[in-house]
């Protein structure tokens, strides 16, 4: 996030926020109906009948549209590699200038807008460093650069400490169902998931993230800190809000952010959004007098777990029959066809399902597309593919083409590594075998403290990327 202290501004929040609004899904209890996109909050009454519970939350107005996302977000390697040649001649002092100011909706190009890309690798962060650090000097280009080590730092420090991640899970459920018993914060919820909260500035961010998919990553972090402060709703609603809806939406580096806002992850230090911030770094689109938290409290969260070691990764015996399982988490498999000759691919596709509500369509749309793209690309050396949903479909598979190993990427923490060890569990299913990169096995083991630690390795890092 970017650490704010008076009009200093620290980059650190991952640039990696984004969201749309409400996606409508079946549950028990209270439960969210779609009707003509309309979703409205309802509960069962004492006689068994339905009793509608505030008012209609209406997305045809708000609601992306997916040619429209396409159009900001290509999810093809193409489109991410012509992203990165466009910005990489401001990747310097001129994104070191101005990387703080949200000049709202169709003003991003000061920044990279890679982020999508990079969370599920239709290009690398080695690549990314490389094709920056061979146009600049790692001073001038050193703002941006610790940007992509910031998302490096999150996935590393979650995956030494995967309870993190369970423990947001289990006050995540905690969270809804308040949600669904509790009037005021019910109401307090809904009229921030539509942007309808009276902070000009909140609801502004709401609904730009609801029509281009993309936010500012400044201005995430003054939405994390108004949603949890000023609108005193629970950090893991807003966490799964921007999770669920988010093209760039990362497990570590979402719930981390999150935490960092709320006092969590660094005990005790919160991010107060201030009024004199915003409006200089919105070059006074918004002045948002007395109408935010004047303090931050910070919330409480069980202290995280001594970090463990890192998985090293598997091997593979090249001899044995084997399948890939290609997955959203990296859609960059020229490095493990490198190594692997598979007999045949499971295309495992998006994990929608990331909490009690499902994924925005958008997000399912547009990894959905990538996944084609890299099948298209790469369709020569993948073999024939199946589509995959489940662990029970891998399973399946694994029989049909009589698979004795499967070999995949490494999945980090997040519900492609939970359907993994959920399909390795099955004693039908032939060993899986989750390969590393060299990139991640040299960044996560450092990410054991803060961030400040983490970067004193930089150079050590970027020499073995150059070197590489």
């Amino acid at each position: 996030m970017l650490h704010d202290h008076g009009n200093k501004v620290h980059v650190g929040f991952n640039r990696i926020f984004h969201v749309e609004c409400l996606s409508a899904a079946s549950l028990s209890g209270p439960y969210l109906r779609t009707v003509d996109r309309t979703l409205v909050l309802a509960r069962r009454s004492r006689k068994g009948g339905c009793t509608t519970l505030g008012s209609a939350v209406d997305l045809r107005s708000r609601k992306p549209k997916s040619r429209q996302m396409s159009q900001l977000f290509p999810p093809s390697h193409r489109a991410a590699l012509e992203r990165l040649t466009a910005f990489v001649p401001k990747a310097g002092r001129d994104y070191a200038a101005r990387r703080n100011y949200d000049l709202g909706p169709g003003n991003h190009t000061h920044v990279s807008t890679l982020s999508p890309y990079l969370r599920c690798r239709l290009i690398t962060e080695s690549e990314v460093v490389n094709a920056v650090l061979h146009r600049h000097s790692p001073a001038a280009a050193e703002k941006f650069v610790q940007e992509v080590f910031w998302r490096t730092y999150w996935k590393g420090w979650l995956e030494l400490r995967p309870a993190v991640w369970t423990q947001y899970q289990m006050a995540l459920d905690q969270a809804w169902n308040d949600v669904q018993t509790q009037a005021g914060l019910r109401a307090r919820w809904e009229n921030a998931c539509r942007g309808e909260t009276g902070i000009h500035c909140f609801d502004a961010w709401a609904r730009e993230l609801v029509e281009t998919g993309y936010l500012h990553n400044h201005a995430r972090m003054w939405f994390a800190s108004i949603w949890i402060f000023t609108l005193e709703l629970p950090w893991e609603l807003g966490a799964d809000f921007f999770l669920r809806h988010l093209l760039d939406g990362d497990p570590a580096s979402n719930t981390l952010g999150w935490r960092w806002v709320a006092g969590i992850q660094t005990q005790g230090k919160t991010y107060l959004a201030r009024t004199s911030n915003i409006s200089k770094f919105t070059e006074n689109r918004f002045h948002p007098k007395w109408q935010l938290a004047g303090e931050a409290i910070p919330r409480h969260a069980p202290l995280p777990p001594e970090p463990r070691s890192l998985p090293a990764g598997d091997a593979f015996d090249p001899a044995l029959r084997t399948g890939f399982l290609l997955h959203e988490e990296d859609l960059s498999p020229g490095f493990f066809l490198n190594m692997v000759d598979p007999h045949a691919c499971g295309v495992l596709q998006p994990q929608t399902k990331l909490g009690p509500l499902e994924s925005a369509p958008h997000i399912a749309a547009f990894r959905s597309a990538a996944l084609d793209d890299v099948t298209t690309r790469w369709s020569e050396r993948l073999g024939p593919q199946a589509p995959l949903t489940s662990h029970s479909d891998v399973e399946a598979w694994a029989k049909a083409q009589n698979l004795e190993q499967i070999v995949t990427p490494y999945a980090p923490v997040g519900p492609v590594a939970t359907l993994l060890a959920q399909a390795s569990k099955s004693d039908h299913t032939p060993p899986i075998i989750q390969l590393m990169r060299p990139y991640d096995r040299m960044t996560w083991p450092h990410a054991t403290r803060g961030f400040f630690p983490f970067k004193k390795k930089l150079p050590t890092f970027i020499a073995d990327i150059q070197a590489a």
